[in-house]
């Protein structure tokens, strides 16, 4: 009786202290949806990302900007590209002295640290050179990290074998014979460790490295005597995240937190073969799903480009094989993130996003009837018709993958649908960040 009653009393403790659930967001490099099984996609093998869809949430139309830098922007700050004046990829690889400023425009992660969780972040930071801003991780509000650190000592590094890794302000050493994202995936293990420890709430976000080029071996390659390919990053990226769901399992905390997949833009077409290429209806790089062909990708303002997977698995109060298919757009990220964790967000915030919290648990939330991207210009998407506000292009996305552009006599005909998308991007532009309105009130 006296065990019971001691092991009662250790479950109920430990469940006072760790009540604030836990977030693991990762954010894979260059993936779009068609990319996934679980999306219909048919060329490549995604096993744990299945299972995450088949135990969580599937949603199915997120959308972000189509190259990493105004993505990942967005993604930080749950604002608009037009707002943070991203419109393109900031040269770090170059070794530039120019920086995001997240001291100015404030993230999630700011919030987050600030409701007593321990903030880490891996992978990707390509939002600052570290040689010349040392604090701006710290800054963007992670208390620590395990980056590529893409500069260094005046020429560019490698994120694949041979890495190149910055951990909470020192170069790594030990790790030249590593795959880097095996290190990336330790480290996340090991934070999700010593936060338990700790008895500590933790967000990590995980900047997943691959699938991004350069096409390389992976280290399942090496052993079974295969050649680098797209496929072969992929399904070692899938490899990764198995163990990132195993370890959750593992420790006894799934129960209590969320892990999210994402894609930070489409996918990268020249890293695609398509070995029906020449056949009818068959480009060079399309990939193939139950739905149709995809074309288009990274750096291409199209559904091909900005179309990517979003899943959430974890706790019981996900719906096992939910799959929404309302809009969603990265900026929406910012304010789910809080919600999930209790974080308050201060009055003098304010994003362009709304919480997808109640949707990630079944329920019915605030919907959004558009979504905005920006890569060198800016285009509004409603789920049936893309604008460009730059040229004024109209292109019809009702029979998705495929999607036309409308010629000048059909678009005398859709000017009503024009009227609109023009009164979406003067409403959002003339006003400071606020929650999506529905497209209903501008007409």
């Amino acid at each position: 009786m006296k065990v019971l009653l001691l092991s009662l009393f250790i479950s109920l403790s430990l469940f006072a202290q760790n009540d604030k659930p836990n977030v693991v967001f990762i954010f894979a490099d260059d993936i779009g949806y068609e990319a996934l099984n679980c999306y219909g996609g048919l060329d490549f093998e995604t096993p744990n990302l299945n299972k995450m869809a088949k135990e969580g949430i599937l949603f199915q139309k997120m959308y972000t900007s189509p190259v990493c830098t105004p993505s990942r922007v967005s993604m930080h700050t749950g604002t608009y590209t037009f707002r943070h004046k991203h419109y393109g990829v900031l040269p770090v690889h170059n070794g530039t002295k120019k920086k995001v400023n997240f001291q100015k425009m404030p993230t999630f992660a700011q919030q987050i640290r600030n409701n007593g969780y321990m903030t880490s972040v891996t992978g990707k930071w390509q939002l600052a050179t570290l040689e010349m801003w040392p604090d701006h991780i710290k800054n963007a509000g992670f208390a620590s990290w395990c980056v590529w650190q893409i500069w260094s000592q005046g020429k560019k590094t490698e994120r694949h074998w041979g890495p190149i890794y910055n951990r909470d302000g020192k170069i790594m050493e030990g790790i030249e014979d590593k795959f880097g994202p095996d290190v990336l995936t330790d480290y996340v293990l090991e934070q999700m460790e010593t936060a338990i420890k700790a008895k500590k709430p933790f967000f990590i976000l995980h900047n997943e490295l691959l699938p991004h080029w350069p096409l390389v071996e992976t280290p399942d390659d090496r052993q079974l005597g295969r050649k680098k390919s797209l496929n072969g990053l992929i399904k070692y990226m899938d490899k990764l995240i198995g163990r990132v769901l195993d370890k959750t399992e593992e420790l006894g905390i799934r129960e209590n937190t969320y892990v999210f997949f994402m894609g930070d833009n489409g996918t990268w077409e020249p890293d695609v073969v398509n070995p029906k290429f020449g056949e009818p209806g068959e480009k060079k790089h399309t990939r193939h799903t139950i739905h149709g062909n995809v074309n288009g990708g990274k750096a291409m303002m199209c559904d091909g480009g900005a179309h990517v997977p979003f899943i959430g698995w974890g706790p019981k109060s996900i719906p096992s094989g939910m799959v929404n298919s309302e809009l969603v757009d990265v900026v929406d990220l910012f304010s789910t993130f809080c919600e999930l964790t209790g974080t308050e967000i201060p009055e003098n915030v304010k994003t362009d996003g709304r919480s997808i919290a109640p949707q990630i648990h079944g329920q019915t939330g605030p919907k959004r009837e558009w979504t905005h991207q920006g890569y060198k210009g800016e285009s509004i998407f409603d789920g049936s018709w893309r604008y460009f506000v730059k040229t004024g292009q109209l292109w019809d996305a009702r029979k998705l993958p495929a999607e036309r552009v409308l010629s000048k006599v059909e678009l005398v005909e859709k000017q009503e649908i024009i009227k609109t998308m023009k009164a979406i991007h003067k409403s959002i532009t003339n006003n400071a960040p606020e929650a999506p309105q529905s497209i209903i009130s501008y007409k």
